[in-house]
């Protein structure tokens, strides 16, 4: 067999060119579920994914409760004055059955006493000594929380899956969690390539730029439940940019941004040939993003996106969100969702387009971008809008798909 000159990988794989679609399933096949563990129950349980499903140990709340402030009642004795007869603050016991024509002074998140079905809040009566007088009429059931009313034992209240937000804290410290399931976060390294890029520190000198991708990117897969475990900036160095790969090649997901089309300059794929990747894909018909890379560089699943930040985050979304998706034994969603169009769009792509856009309740607005290397357009976007290749027209209200990013 031949060889073949040199840039000629770039170009056997160019032939190769899939679609989205294609491009995700393979990722897919190669992004595995991590292994489930067990932490103690803190803060640092925070951003990490539920491993199986949580189940209520007990009714909440375990006894009926008032919800103010008040006197705890019967509906039926119907009487306008009543004597109080006890007292039941926060956290006490409800030491006696509420008899005909007694009132109960109680209080919010108290036991409501045996006999007692309404709680009049304190707004709505007048005291007179040890008596008290209704105004209004008596509901039963009003101002009183039930017994499990929020959750019973043995419901499963929190899904494998789940991420833990504060929220989610609080509800495992209510169930008493202490050692919670989680999912151990994939580790990602990124890699921002290229001479022109300087830190965010420094003053760009003539055509150098400040590295937006380093930072972005990190913050997406910090934000889609990864541990970012190394950033870094490289040249277009060859030995340079081998040594960083090795190194970040000990995470699970290796980002590169920038060097992976087929310019003089572009030594992403070639090293990574050097290093052993096994490359699954090598441009896909999509803008923007056309020249990104996956492939495997032994456990290490291995990214390189396009160095324009609009081109980078939108591969982000496509490839890199449903591979840490699936690591963390979530559904990763890839299919776009039918939304009605709040405007006019008209556009003309030579393919398959992911343009920036904002989901509104009333449904999604396309926004204005000038090309792959725009980034401010990405601040109000909350979806990608798929457009078609070629001439494309809709009217307002009429359904698109839209992919959801939040």
């Amino acid at each position: 067999m031949g060889s073949f000159p040199p840039g000629s990988f770039h170009f056997l794989v160019g032939l190769c060119m899939i679609d989205v679609s294609t491009a995700q399933q393979l990722v897919l096949q190669h992004a595995s579920y991590h292994p489930a563990t067990r932490v103690w129950f803190g803060l640092d349980c925070l951003g990490c994914t539920l491993a199986e499903d949580i189940l209520a140990s007990s009714d909440s709340p375990p006894f009926d409760k008032s919800m103010m402030d008040g006197y705890a009642v019967r509906s039926a004795d119907g009487a306008s004055r009543l004597r109080v007869s006890a007292m039941i603050p926060a956290g006490g016991n409800a030491k006696q059955e509420l008899q005909a024509n007694e009132a109960i002074r109680i209080f919010t998140g108290a036991p409501v006493p045996i006999g007692a079905d309404a709680v009049v809040k304190q707004e709505e009566v007048t005291r007179e000594g040890d008596d008290i007088a209704l105004s209004l009429p008596v509901r039963p059931g009003q101002n009183i929380l039930r017994r499990g009313s929020d959750m019973k034992t043995g419901d499963v209240v929190l899904s494998q899956g789940t991420r833990i937000t504060p929220a989610v804290l609080g509800l495992l410290a209510t169930l008493g969690c202490a050692e919670v399931p989680v999912v151990r976060k994939p580790t990602v390294a990124v890699l921002a390539t290229g001479s022109e890029l300087v830190g965010i520190e420094q003053q760009p000198l003539g055509s150098q730029i400040r590295n937006s991708n380093g930072p972005m990117l990190a913050g997406l897969a910090m934000s889609n439940g990864a541990e970012v475990v190394r950033e870094g900036l490289v040249p277009d160095d060859p030995v340079q940019l081998r040594a960083a790969i090795e190194a970040g090649s000990t995470a699970n997901v290796l980002i590169l941004s920038g060097g992976v089309s087929v310019g003089d300059f572009d030594h992403v794929p070639g090293v990574l040939k050097e290093l052993g990747l096994e490359t699954h894909f090598h441009q896909v018909k999509m803008k923007p993003g056309k020249p990104v890379l996956f492939g495997t560089l032994g456990g290490t699943l291995v990214f390189g996106l396009p160095g324009n930040p609009l081109s980078a985050f939108v591969c982000f979304q496509l490839f890199v969100r449903p591979a840490l998706e699936a690591m963390l034994g979530k559904q990763p969603v890839t299919q776009p969702t039918p939304c009605p169009l709040t405007v006019d769009c008209r556009s003309r792509h030579d393919r398959p387009t992911y343009a920036p856009a904002r989901l509104h309740p009333h449904g999604v607005e396309p926004l204005p971008w000038q090309g792959s290397s725009t980034i401010r357009a990405l601040v109000e976007a909350n979806a990608l809008q798929v457009l078609p290749e070629g001439e494309f027209s809709a009217k307002a209200g009429e359904r698109v798909p839209v992919l959801p990013l939040d």
